[in-house]
C-alpha cells in the first residue's frame, strides 16, 4: 500500500475537528472543556493538590485525539461510496445497529479501524446511519427519493483519488492532502437546503431526522465526540457553563469498573437555513440537528455479559415507565439494579463477562525454568500463580440504546405516527447489500484481541496449551 492509513486518518480526523469548531464554536468549547474535566479528575485523583499534572503527560496519547462522529445518508449509492472512502483510512464497518427499536426509519454500521495496533495509533470512528425508505409512507418517501437522486455528497475528485488507490494501490502524499480537503466536503454543512419550505415540513412532520437526511446538499457530521476519563464531572462543569445539557447520562451507572460506554451532550443548536420557494427566491427557516457529545469509554463485554446488561437496563425501562420517574429518580433506579451487575475486575475475568488483554508478569518471564506440568496449564493457574497479569479490553463501539436516547433529547417531541417504523424487523440482509460487503462483527474482533495475547503469553511460555 502506497500510504499510511494511521497517518491518513488521523490527519483527516485532525481536520474534521479543526472544521467542525469553526462551524459550530461551541463544541470547540466543549473540547476544552474535556480537558480541563480530564486535569481536575487526574490531580484529584492523585491526591497531589497544589502540584497540577497535564493530562497528556498521564493520559495515553489517543485519549486527547480520540473522536468519533456521526453522519446521516440517504441512499445505498452514498453508503457504499462512504464504505470506500472510509476504507482509504483504515476503517472498516462493525456492528449493525437496529435503530427502529428506538423509533427512528433508520440503520446504521460504525466504520472504525479493526486491529488493537491500529486503534491504539489512532481510533477515529463514524456511526452511519441509513435511511430505510420501506419504513417511510409513501408520499415522504417518493419526495425523499426525487430530493436524494439530485445531490452529491462527494466531489468528482474525490471519488477519482478513491477510484485511484483502490485501483492503483498507491496515493502520493500530495494525492493524500488532496483527500482531505475533498472529503471535508462531504462533511460540511450547508446553510442552503435542497428542498422548499413546504417539503421540508413535511419531511419533518413524518420524522425530523428524515429532514435532515434528505433537506441538504451533504451528510453534514452531526456530532464529534471528544472521550473523557471523568463523564459525571463533565456534565457538572457543562451545566455550571450554561451549556445546554441533556438530563441525565445516557449508559450504565458510573462503576469502579466502567463497562461499555457512558455519553453525554448539548443540547442540539437551533440553525439558520435558507429554503427556496416555487420562483426559486430563498427564503429564511431554520433546522436543528447538530450537537456535542461526550464519551466515557468502559470495558468490552462479552456475549454473556452484553446478555446480562441488556436484561438489567430492559428491566430498569420498564420499571421506569411503569412509574412515571424523572431523570433523576432514573438514575437511583439504574444504580439499584445494576448491584446485580459485577463491579470488580477479578469477577468480570473469572465469571467472562468482559474481554481482557494478558501479559505475562516479571515472573512469568522466569516461567519457562520452572516445572511446566506437562506442557498444559489452565489459565487460572497461571493467574493464581502470579505468571499473567489481565487488563481490560477498551470497548470500541457503540449502544443503539444509548445513541436512541441522544437522538430522542434533540428531537423535540415528533407528532408523527411511529407504529409503522417500531413494529419493523432489522434488515442486516438489506443493509449490507447495499454497503456492498459483510460486516464485522464486533465480539469476534473483541475476542482475536484477548485469544491472540493468549497465544503470545501460551508461545512465550512454551506452553502445548493455555486451557480457559
Amino acid at each position: 500500500m502506497g500510504w499510511d492509513q494511521d497517518t491518513l486518518r488521523a490527519q483527516f480526523c485532525h481536520a474534521l475537528s479543526e472544521m467542525y469548531k469553526s462551524e459550530v464554536p461551541l463544541y470547540g468549547d466543549l473540547v476544552d472543556l474535556v480537558w480541563q474535566a480530564d486535569a481536575e479528575a487526574i490531580n484529584v485523583s492523585q491526591r497531589q493538590g497544589a502540584t497540577a499534572i497535564d493530562p497528556d503527560q498521564v493520559l495515553p496519547s489517543r485519549n486527547r485525539v480520540e473522536r468519533h462522529g456521526a453522519i446521516r445518508l440517504g441512499t445505498a449509492s452514498e453508503l457504499a461510496t462512504i464504505r470506500r472512502m472510509f476504507a482509504i483510512m483504515g476503517m472498516f464497518p462493525v456492528g449493525y445497529y437496529d435503530l427502529s427499536a428506538a423509533g427512528f426509519p433508520m440503520h446504521a454500521t460504525a466504520f472504525r479501524p479493526w486491529t488493537k495496533e491500529a486503534l491504539s495509533k489512532h481510533p477515529f470512528r463514524v456511526f452511519t446511519t441509513v435511511l430505510r425508505m420501506e419504513l417511510l409512507t409513501e408520499r415522504t418517501r417518493e419526495l425523499a427519493q426525487k430530493a436524494l437522486q439530485q445531490r452529491h455528497i462527494f466531489t468528482n475528485r474525490l471519488v477519482a483519488l478513491i477510484e485511484l488507490a483502490e485501483t492503483q494501490g498507491q496515493l502520493s502524499p500530495t494525492e493524500c492532502g488532496e483527500f482531505i480537503v475533498e472529503g471535508l466536503e462531504t462533511f460540511r454543512w450547508h446553510a442552503k437546503a435542497t428542498v422548499t419550505m413546504e417539503e421540508y415540513q413535511m419531511l419533518k412532520a413524518e420524522h425530523p431526522l428524515i429532514a435532515d437526511v434528505v433537506s441538504f446538499p451533504s451528510c453534514h457530521i452531526n456530532h464529534l465526540t471528544p472521550r473523557t476519563i471523568d463523564i459525571d464531572l463533565v456534565q457538572k462543569m457543562m451545566q455550571d457553563h450554561g451549556m445546554p445539557a441533556k438530563e441525565r447520562i445516557e449508559g450504565p451507572p458510573r462503576r469502579q469498573c466502567p463497562i461499555l460506554l457512558r455519553q453525554t451532550s448539548f443540547k442540539a443548536l437551533e440553525e439558520t437555513v435558507y429554503f427556496r420557494d416555487t420562483h426559486g427566491a430563498y427564503l429564511k427557516g431554520s433546522h436543528t440537528a447538530r450537537f456535542g457529545e461526550v464519551e466515557q469509554r468502559g470495558y468490552a463485554l462479552t456475549r454473556k455479559g452484553r446478555q446480562l446488561y441488556d436484561t438489567i437496563l430492559s428491566r430498569v425501562n420498564i420499571e421506569s415507565i411503569d412509574r412515571s420517574i424523572s431523570a433523576s429518580e432514573y438514575e437511583n433506579l439504574l444504580v439499584k439494579h445494576f448491584k446485580e451487575f459485577p463491579d470488580d475486575m477479578a469477577d468480570l475475568q473469572s465469571q467472562q463477562l468482559a474481554y481482557f488483554c494478558y501479559h505475562l508478569t516479571s515472573r512469568g518471564q522466569e516461567f519457562p525454568k520452572l516445572d511446566l506440568q506437562g506442557g498444559k496449564m489452565t489459565l487460572n493457574q497461571l493467574i493464581e500463580n502470579q505468571v499473567i497479569r489481565y487488563e481490560p479490553v477498551t470497548y470500541e463501539d457503540f449502544l443503539p440504546l444509548s445513541a436512541g436516547g441522544i437522538f430522542n433529547s434533540n428531537l423535540g417531541n415528533p407528532l408523527q405516527s411511529k407504529q409503522l417504523v417500531m413494529e419493523a424487523e432489522a434488515d442486516l440482509d438489506g443493509f449490507q447489500r447495499m454497503l456492498g460487503t459483510s460486516i464485522m462483527d464486533e465480539f469476534h474482533l473483541y475476542t482475536q484481541i484477548q485469544q491472540s495475547s493468549l497465544e503470545e503469553c501460551r508461545k512465550k511460555l512454551g506452553l502445548e496449551a493455555i486451557v480457559e
